[in-house]
Order: structure tokens, then C-alpha cells, then sequence
């Protein structure tokens, strides 16, 4: 299947792969972006089966309903965050699922339009919203907050090492002007902790932080993991892609309880990494993480 829209989705041979669907499944794409992933699951279920996808970004849903039009019989596509993903399931019926697929975080269209925010490569306004529904953008969460509450975030979400002195930098420049741009934003955050390595721009933490906690993602993810493993039908399977460590600790936490609850089985021991070919295709999946859980038989 071809990738186009400068989207490339990542891991997902494996991805079909752990999935083990079958001809005629129920399907459900958590994170359906540019539709990728779902033309593969369409692919793998045939004529009889059926996909429902969600994604909170216009954008991408516009993009994903023209790309997946000739099975428009087939899918059924929701504006919604996959942290209510519960509601709308049961909201469409459907009761149980053959196969669950979360791609966690930030698409290449998202990062490519630079009126979204999301990169400092991409001089833009300061929004970084998912979901023109969030009513916080980066700016006003940049402009509003106290010195403590930006170096929490940095710490927590962005693992930031710097955090403390960051948050007190943008405190004292705030007081002469609104930082309204990702450029001002970056070179504020350069200004301190200097050009950082060479292989990571030193804001990155910091951006990865705010996009976080202005779409809430790490608690939406919390939440959905106990929901899909609950829908999934007995000995079929949930596949969740992160693209950094605290995402992927919140999967692989709630995958090894699940498995000492004996709700299934853990199928990923470490999590699966693009291998060299898809490295060299598309550089931006270098952090991406694959795992995957079985569930077992009903419990009588």
C-alpha cells in the first residue's frame, strides 16, 4: 500500500503482524492520522469485515475519509479522542473487538504544517492543539502558568534536566512580552540551556512537554489501555506504538499487570524497533515502540 501526504506509518508491517487479524474481524484504529494503518487493517480483513477509527484532528480525518473512500462501507470514522473511546464505541454498538491499534502521538502532518506549532523546525504560532476543541494553547498555557507549574511539566513530561531554570526564564521574559511564536519559544529555551548535542535540539524536551500536557495524552492513554484489553474478545490482541519513554513505560506497566491479573499474555518481552530499512526510509520513526498483548480465554 503506498504512503503518500508526506505521512509514512510507521512499524507497520509489524504492526499487522502482531495484530493477527482475520478475515471478517472487528477492528478499531484509536489514532487513525492519514489512514496508514487502516488501509492495512482493511487489507488484512476483506469485504466482510469492519473498522472503526477515531481521531480528534479535522485535518487528518478530512485527509484519512478521502483516502478510505472505497471502503466507506466498511468503516465508520469518528471525531474523537481515543480516551472516549468507550462512549463512542458503544455509542456506534460495538460491543466487542477483534483488534485494537494505538499510535501514540504526534503525526509528520501535524509537525509539516508549521500553523499547527508542533516543531521548532517550522517557525509557527504557539498552539500545539490536537484538536481545535482544546480550548488551551500552548501560548496561553506558556502565558498563564506559574514558574512551578511549567517546571513540572518540563520535569515530568519532557524529562527536561534544565526544567527549573526554563520555567524561570520564561517567567522573567513574559513580563516584557507574549511569547507567541515556536521561534521565540526555542531560542528562549537555547538562550539557556545552550545548542545542546548533536543529535537533539535543546528545546526538544521542552516542546515534547508542552504538547503533552496541552492534550492531555499520558492521562487519555492511562485510561483507554483497561477499556480496549476489556472489549478485545478472548485470544485476540492490543497493539500500541509510542514514540518515547513515558508513553512506553505506561503501556508496558499496564500490559505486565494485565498478564499478572491473568488477563492474557504479554507478546512483546522488548518492545519491537524499526529496523534498518525503515530507518533509512523514514528517519523520523527512530524512537518508535512497539507492544503487543494477547487476550486469554474467559475466565468461567
Amino acid at each position: 500500500m503506498s504512503e503518500d501526504l508526506g505521512h509514512v506509518s510507521v512499524l507497520a508491517d509489524e504492526a499487522l503482524q502482531f495484530l493477527a487479524l482475520r478475515p471478517g474481524d472487528h477492528v478499531c484504529d484509536l489514532t487513525l492520522g492519514a489512514g496508514g494503518h487502516s488501509l492495512r487493517i482493511l487489507d488484512a480483513i476483506g469485504p466482510d469485515g469492519r473498522l472503526i477509527a477515531f481521531d480528534r484532528d479535522p485535518v487528518a480525518l478530512e485527509i484519512a475519509t478521502k483516502r478510505l473512500a472505497e471502503y466507506s462501507d466498511q468503516v465508520t470514522l469518528v471525531t474523537a479522542n481515543f480516551a472516549d473511546a468507550q462512549k463512542c464505541l458503544d455509542e456506534h454498538n460495538w460491543s466487542a473487538l477483534d483488534g485494537a491499534l494505538l499510535d501514540i502521538g504526534v503525526s509528520s502532518m501535524q509537525i509539516d504544517d508549521a500553523a499547527r506549532g508542533f516543531s521548532f523546525s517550522n517557525p509557527g504560532p504557539l498552539d500545539m492543539r490536537m484538536s481545535p476543541t482544546i480550548r488551551v494553547s500552548a501560548e496561553t498555557f506558556l502565558a498563564n502558568s506559574s514558574a512551578e507549574e511549567l517546571e513540572r511539566v518540563f520535569r515530568e513530561y519532557g524529562e527536561e534536566p534544565r526544567a527549573r531554570v526554563i520555567a524561570s526564564k520564561i517567567v522573567e521574559v513574559r513580563r516584557r512580552i507574549r511569547l507567541t511564536t515556536t521561534k521565540e519559544l526555542a531560542e528562549l529555551v537555547r538562550s539557556v540551556a545552550g545548542s545542546g548535542g548533536k543529535s537533539i535540539h535543546p528545546a526538544t524536551r521542552v516542546f515534547q512537554a508542552l504538547r503533552i500536557a496541552i492534550n492531555g495524552e499520558l492521562d487519555a492513554l492511562s485510561r483507554i489501555l483497561p477499556i480496549l484489553l476489556e472489549k478485545l474478545r478472548p485470544n485476540r490482541r492490543l497493539v500500541v506504538i509510542c514514540f518515547h519513554s513515558l508513553e512506553d513505560r505506561i503501556v508496558k506497566r499496564a500490559m505486565r499487570q494485565a498478564a499478572s491479573d491473568g488477563l492474557g499474555t504479554v507478546l512483546t518481552k522488548k518492545p519491537v524497533m524499526p529496523g534498518r530499512e525503515e530507518l533509512t526510509r523514514n528517519p523520523r520513526s527512530r524512537s518508535a515502540r512497539l507492544r503487543a498483548f494477547e487476550k486469554g480465554e474467559a475466565i468461567a
